[in-house]
């Protein structure tokens, strides 16, 4: 079988054996039964779509004889078997005129060819111009053309052809019927390769067929033609690798392997995946290239799965894979991605680039993102659903306590009530210093003033906050952060016949560390915090509890739902939906533990009440009052009015800061 057999043999002959073009074929086909023909058609799209096979079709439509010889005669479906229609097929038809536009671009070869517009047909019903890259002539040409294109003879009809309309004149577009042939996507390409293969007999790899339909980049006649060559590399066979071979591409089974990898975050296998393909020599921008795309898909996979691209073959691979990452990990491995191709030109050598940025993937990980998707794809659902899959989880989670471990309740909730009557009467005698520095510290000067009054009262408890920081830098913002630790000694040292308090906390706190243990004994938590939690307790203890960062973002950020003494569900705002991770609610539930309150928390997310206040609303707007309480002290110190009217100074309301974030 030699090179283009295949792409001669099976090139269309009628309307219907056209393949991926029937927009166009019901425009035609319509327009031909109903006898509505124009006298110009334009046909556009990329090279090997058919275009000029359509034309050719067209023609042996007008001037197909086997229903007469006159104009009743115009069919669209041509026989094939007439004089007419074989002519036109064998390329003998004498008023069917093919032009190259690109071969004759000059304004006297269109003249010429325009001389004999005006006599009649001699063998056909039309004669009929079959211009090809007509985007190819003069303007000169043009203009000769234009008053011809415009009346031309009834018996004569233009068919134009072109990859770049754009550049056509618009007199010359607004003369045509336009009709634009569709790219070829991969799937159609495959889908006819493999009837084409079937009744030639041919064996072939399917994954073989999807190459070929990749490299024809959208053309069929590029398809035909390359799957003439693989016929030919391969003995008589389409094989996978017979054809990855001969058009030397970038095997994509290589950059699965990395992007499973990479799921499974397995380093050796990664570097491995690079070892086997830097064995073929392949262009290395180009394998990062095509990983950026495969995580792209992935994304799209995630978020819409019906709209995957499988331009490969491989939409249910990655609709598998793309299950195995986070949303996150995918956005941050494309960026990373992104960054590194455009760094490889900086690299010593591609290679070491490729690797790594496949290493920067796995070396970086978003903060809080939680394990790989716990939801079926797609990751967006619709409200109502959404609504409901929250609503079942609160219902789910609302029983859970009733099967709680009963070996652990019983042994941390009794010791903070045993504990918190006792110690309430000797502890004023251990901690009557402590007592005296209290007041300063319930309500420290919120701003930092340059009067000599002001700073009078900063002195004390900036004092007092010192040792605290230096001794714990994340609880350096509690409002008691030297209190904590004299009641524990006190509890050693003064009261050394109340056995139930040294006995049975470490019980409690088994999991705590030493320093935890001396911080968090139940006597530092207030009575009124040992029963159930609602929302005045947990703001309360918000500040005791020491969270930092994006954990305490997050549960600033909430209120309480419920609290049966096992579960407390923490109601979420929807802003902060998410930051929900598993790290957090193991960071929020150690935190209580500490303090004398375990519990398991559970998020629910909805609207907050505006008649309850989270720990952040409150916080915000205690700055406020403290601010304005600033503001309004400076505006009456001495100080600053002696500089107001002296220099007409003028005081910037926004430049006062808290004295924490000056010191």
């Amino acid at each position: 079988m030699s090179y283009q057999v295949l792409a001669r043999k099976w090139r269309p002959r009628t309307f219907h054996e056209l393949v991926g073009q029937a927009h166009v074929q019901r425009a035609l086909v319509n327009a031909l039964d109903q006898g509505r023909l124009h006298h110009a058609y334009l046909f556009t799209g990329t090279r090997g779509v058919g275009k000029t096979t359509l034309a050719r079709i067209l023609a042996k439509c007008l001037n197909c004889t086997a229903n007469g010889r006159g104009d009743e005669g115009i069919t669209s479906t041509p026989c094939g078997q007439c004089d007419s229609c074989q002519a036109i097929d064998e390329g003998r038809f004498v008023d069917l005129i093919e032009v190259d536009a690109a071969s004759r671009t000059k304004v006297e070869d269109t003249r010429e060819l325009l001389d004999n517009v005006q006599y009649a047909p001699t063998q056909g019903r039309y004669k009929v111009y079959l211009i090809d890259e007509v985007h190819m002539l003069s303007t000169s040409s043009f203009n000769a053309l234009l008053k011809t294109l415009e009346e031309p003879p009834p018996h004569v009809k233009f068919l134009l052809a072109t990859t770049d309309p754009q550049k056509l004149p618009p007199t010359v577009l607004s003369r045509c019927l336009q009709f634009t042939l569709k790219h070829m996507p991969p799937e159609r390409v495959v889908e006819h390769l493999t009837y084409v293969l079937g009744e030639e007999h041919v064996e072939f790899d399917e994954s073989a067929l999807w190459l070929l339909g990749k490299a024809a980049e959208g053309s069929m006649r590029d398809a035909m033609s390359l799957t003439d060559q693989a016929i030919a590399f391969g003995q008589g066979a389409v094989r996978h690798a017979d054809v990855a071979a001969m058009l030397g591409t970038l095997d994509h089974r290589h950059i699965l392997g990395l992007a499973e990898a990479l799921a499974d975050v397995d380093v050796q296998r990664l570097l491995g995946e690079v070892a086997q393909l830097a064995e073929q020599g392949p262009d290395f921008a180009a394998v990062l290239d095509e990983l950026s795309s495969m995580l792209h898909r992935l994304a799209v996979a995630q978020m819409v799965p019906d709209a995957v691209d499988n331009s490969h073959g491989d939409r249910d691979i990655i609709l598998q894979l793309a299950s195995r990452f986070t949303a996150e990990d995918i956005q941050l491995y494309y960026q990373i991605g992104i960054q590194g191709r455009g760094d490889m030109v900086h690299a010593p050598d591609l290679r070491s680039a490729l690797e790594m940025t496949l290493l920067r993937m796995l070396a970086f990980r978003p903060q809080g993102v939680p394990k790989p998707p716990r939801t079926p794809l797609p990751l967006r659902r619709e409200p109502s659903e959404t609504a409901a899959t929250q609503a079942s989880v609160v219902e789910a989670a609302s029983p859970a306590p009733q099967s709680a471990p009963e070996a652990d309740t019983p042994s941390e909730a009794p010791p903070p009530e045993s504990q918190s009557k006792p110690p309430a009467e000797p502890q004023p005698q251990a901690s009557v210093p402590a007592a005296e520095e209290k007041p300063p510290l319930q309500e420290p000067p919120p701003w930092t003033l340059e009067t000599d009054t002001a700073a009078s009262e900063i002195d004390a408890p900036q004092q007092a906050a010192e040792p605290a920081a230096m001794a714990e830098p994340e609880r350096a913002n509690e409002p008691e952060p030297t209190v904590t630790p004299e009641p524990a000694a006190g509890a050693e040292t003064v009261e050394p016949t109340t056995a139930e308090a040294p006995t049975a906390q470490p019980g409690a706190l088994s999991e705590a560390s030493p320093e935890t243990q001396s911080e968090a004994i139940p006597e530092t938590v207030p009575e009124a915090l040992s029963g159930k939690l609602d929302n005045a307790k947990w703001l309360e203890c918000f500040d005791s509890l020491g969270l930092g960062g994006l954990t305490r973002n997050l549960a600033g950020n909430c209120l309480v739902e419920s609290d049966d003494g096992t579960l407390l569900t923490l109601r979420l705002d929807p802003s902060q939906e998410a930051m929900q991770a598993e790290v957090h609610q193991t960071r929020i539930e150690r935190a209580l533990k500490e303090q004398g309150i375990p519990r398991r928390i559970a998020f629910y997310v909805a609207e907050l009440s505006n008649s309850l206040e989270t720990p952040r609303q409150r916080e915000e707007r205690l700055n406020k009052e403290r601010h304005a309480q600033a503001v309004d002290l400076l505006n009456h110190d001495p100080h600053v009015q002696k500089l107001q009217q002296a220099f007409g100074a003028k005081l910037i309301e926004s430049s006062v800061k808290p004295a924490d974030a000056i010191r």
